[in-house]
Parts: C-alpha cells; sequence; structure tokens
C-alpha cells in the first residue's frame, strides 16, 4: 500500500501538527465521498456526459438553454451516445450531466481544501521541515489524479462506448493511494502510546491492508467490464467453482484484465482471501497482548470485513442495484480505512 510509504516520526506531535491532523482527515473525508460519487457515476453511465476538461471554466454549469444544448450537442458526437442513448432526451442528459459535474465540482473542492490550508499552515510555520515534503507529495499526486481522471474519460470519447477498465482501475488506484496516504499522516500527527506489536501482527495486517487495496482495484475491472452483471450466483459461478471461459482469451495475463468471466472470478477470489486473512489475524490478535486501542481495531476491521462480503455478496445476488452497488464501494473504501488504521495502531511505538 503506498501510504506505507510515509514514515512514522517517533517524536510526539506538536500541539500545532493537531490542527494539521484533524485538516488532513477532513480532506480524507472528502476523497472518500469522492470515490462515492464516482461509483454513482460509473454505475449510472454518467462519466462521459461531459466531453471537455476545463479545471477553471467548468466550475460553473451550463446556465441557460443554450449552453445546455451545446453540451448536449457534444455529447451526441461521441459512440456511446449513438450505441445505447440515441433516445436520450435533454431532460435526461441533464441528470446524467449532474453526476458527472458533482463528481468533477468535488474534485475541484478537494484540491482547494488541500491547498489552501497548506499554504495558511506554511505561512503560520506549523508544517515542520519533515512533514513539508510529505504534504507537497500529496498536493502532487492530488493534481497527478486530476489529469488522470481526464485521460480516463478521453479514452470513451473516440473509439469506445465507455472508458477504458485499465484507465478506470488506475484512476481508482490513484484516489485509493491519496487516501490511504493523507490519513496515515494525520495519524502519524495524532497522540498515541499504544506500543509496538509483534511482528507477526504488523506483517498480517500489512497483508490485509494489502490485499484490500488490490480487491478495490479488482473491483474497478469488474465496474469496468459490467462483469457484475453475469454469473449472478454464489458461492458458485453458474454451476461451476471456476467459470469454464476463464483461459478463453490470448496471451494468457490478458485474461486477469479483459475476460468477463475471469475478472469476476479474480475479484469473487481475492475478496475471500482478504476476509480469511483477516480473520486470521484476528485470531491471532487474540492471543497477543495488545492495548485496547489495538484490540478494538482488530475488532472493527474483522466486522467491516463481515458487512463488506456480504454486500459484494447482495450486489452480485440481486444483479447490482444502485444503491447496494454504492454501499459496496462504500464499504470498501471502509475496509481499507479500517485496515489502514489497524496497521498504523499495531506499529505505532511509544511516545513518552
Amino acid at each position: 500500500m503506498p501510504a506505507l510509504a510515509f514514515t512514522r516520526a517517533a517524536s510526539r506531535a506538536t500541539d500545532g501538527e493537531r490542527p494539521i491532523a484533524w485538516w488532513l482527515i477532513a480532506c480524507c473525508a472528502l476523497v472518500f465521498a469522492l470515490v462515492l460519487v464516482g461509483g454513482i457515476t460509473r454505475l449510472t453511465e454518467s462519466g462521459l456526459s461531459i466531453t471537455q476538461w476545463q479545471p477553471l471554466s467548468g466550475v460553473l454549469p451550463p446556465l441557460n438553454e443554450s449552453q445546455w444544448a451545446d453540451a448536449f450537442q457534444r455529447y451526441q458526437a461521441i459512440p456511446q451516445y449513438r450505441a445505447i442513448h440515441a433516445d436520450m432526451t435533454l431532460a435526461s442528459f441533464k441528470g446524467i450531466y449532474l453526476w458527472e459535474y458533482v463528481h468533477r465540482l468535488l474534485g475541484r473542492l478537494v484540491g482547494a481544501s488541500f491547498a489552501l490550508p497548506f499554504v495558511y499552515f506554511l505561512w503560520r510555520r506549523q508544517i515542520s521541515r519533515r512533514l513539508a515534503p510529505k504534504l507537497a507529495a500529496l498536493f502532487a499526486l492530488g493534481a497527478l489524479q486530476g489529469a488522470i481522471g481526464w485521460y480516463m474519460v478521453a479514452s470513451g470519447l473516440e473509439d469506445r462506448i465507455e472508458v477504458s477498465q485499465y484507465r478506470l482501475a488506475l484512476h481508482l488506484a490513484t484516489a485509493v493511494a491519496i487516501y490511504g496516504a493523507m490519513l496515515w499522516v494525520a495519524l502519524d500527527l495524532l497522540p498515541a502510546s499504544q506500543g509496538r506489536a509483534p511482528a507477526a501482527l504488523r506483517h498480517g495486517a500489512s497483508a490485509v491492508l494489502g490485499l484490500g487495496f488490490l480487491t478495490m482495484i479488482a473491483g474497478a475491472f469488474v465496474a469496468g467490464l459490467r462483469a457484475g452483471y453475469v454469473y449472478n450466483s454464489f458461492p458458485l459461478m453458474n454451476g461451476d467453482w471456476v467459470p469454464p471461459g476463464y483461459w478463453r482469451l490470448a496471451p494468457w495475463y490478458a485474461n486477469w484484465f479483459e475476460n468477463v468471466a475471469a475478472v469476476q472470478f479474480d475479484h469473487r477470489l481475492l475478496a475471500l482471501v482478504t476476509v480469511a486473512a483477516t480473520l486470521a489475524l484476528w485470531a491471532g490478535g487474540l492471543r497477543a497482548a495488545l492495548a485496547a486501542g489495538q484490540r478494538l481495531a482488530l475488532h472493527g476491521l474483522l466486522a467491516m470485513a463481515a458487512v463488506q462480503a456480504s454486500l459484494g455478496v447482495a450486489t452480485l445476488l440481486l444483479v447490482v442495484p444502485l444503491p447496494l452497488a454504492v454501499l459496496h464501494q462504500a464499504g470498501a473504501m471502509g475496509l481499507v480505512t479500517a485496515a489502514l488504521v489497524a496497521r498504523h495502531g499495531l506499529g505505532a511505538p511509544a511516545r513518552l
């Protein structure tokens, strides 16, 4: 997980750094919301409704009927409209435009919510020399994420009727990496006195965190290929443990990213391995001498894994209803959050 690259400071956070921690946590909440709205945008096929990238002028939506007609005309020129929305009315277009507009607006809000306090804290000299490079790196990653978002959208404007699943996965992975790194830095700045857990538990928590992240990115390929709308049975996939067409593509590794059956199977398998690893970590924690906060974090992680697995199965069996699918995406973010908090707490050094 990229967040682990941000090393923890051994000294107690200063009073001046605690407001920075809460600012970063607030930014994390915005990124969490941004990921959820991005999921809704994908599920409602709204992501290609805005066909231009205008970082500044795009802050305002169309304000009159002429501007709405122009935006709709640009959408009518792309393959997605001709293939699946040829009968769409302007009123329906406004509905999908709204979700993509809110998604982009939230992205701008995240950028402003990070950049402006960052400048303020620098001006007040509350950011230490060890912390400044980490925050600058987070800002750079955020700017890069905006470009990746447009890179993703552009893939669906000319030769495809939807965005590339590869670029969708990259966009999600970068968002989760930013979220995780920002949360890790924030936790570094908050008081902690739980001590250091045994190495086996720390390594186990790292494995669960990595598995949760990998399962979430595998889910992006499921979403990108609309693989959740097939094999809507569990635990078997239409009567088979492994779908018959798993290896139908050549070269063989293309199946992991382009074969609907293989992509769904891999996501299921990763989810099950994540739950099993979480259960093993929790059981190991029961036998270890842990602080109350560390033990509570493991309980929370196990509960979150159970909730997320249940949401995943329900979403599959009910053929991806929008509310459940959004909850499943929220559960994925919640699981990564719980795993990161547990990993941070298990590795926290004593602060005297």
